[in-house]
């Protein structure tokens, strides 16, 4: 019987630790709204990769804290993703250091910036109509990143 325990236990404590390690990574997110249509609708769950700003690069679809709506002030979305926050889920256009995109130099929230400052992102919807962006709030810290989004899941089986 103490050899069926330790077996157990010996199994049981490294897939623990796997399981520990990958919720730490990866998270998923569920999409509310119309900002990133026809790319992702509403109800879709993407599956969604921490990573650290740097790693960042024009053209991914990130996962970023919506300005000023936080609850309370639970520290950088990489350490707590939770109920209290809320979530944007957009395309990156340029990330610090790169010229503000011709599309969007001429909106009210980027006029007279001519690059992206060092630490900041522009981000938009891919449905520019339906979309709060940085074309309405400026660039976006880039320690607000949740992570990248990886792909799109399958839906939920409801019981």
């Amino acid at each position: 019987m103490l050899t069926i325990l330790l077996l157990v236990a010996a199994v049981a404590l490294p897939c623990a630790a796997v399981v520990a390690v990958l919720r730490r990574r990866y998270v998923v997110v569920e999409v509310h709204g119309t900002s990133m249509r026809p790319s992702l609708h509403a109800g879709d769950r993407v599956l969604v990769r921490r990573v650290p700003p740097r790693r960042v690069r024009v053209g991914e679809v990130v996962v970023v804290e919506a300005p000023g709506l936080r609850v309370r002030n639970p520290g950088p979305p990489r350490e707590m993703p939770g109920p209290d926050r809320r979530w944007h889920i957009k395309r990156v256009a340029a990330v610090g250091g790169d010229p503000v995109p011709a599309r969007v130099a001429d909106t009210p929230a980027l006029r007279d910036a001519a690059c992206v400052p060092a630490g900041h992102l522009v981000v938009l919807g891919d449905n520019p109509d339906q979309s709060l962006d940085s074309r309405q709030r400026g660039f976006v810290p880039d320690d607000r990143v949740l992570g990248v989004v990886l792909r799109r899941l399958p839906p939920e089986r409801r019981r």
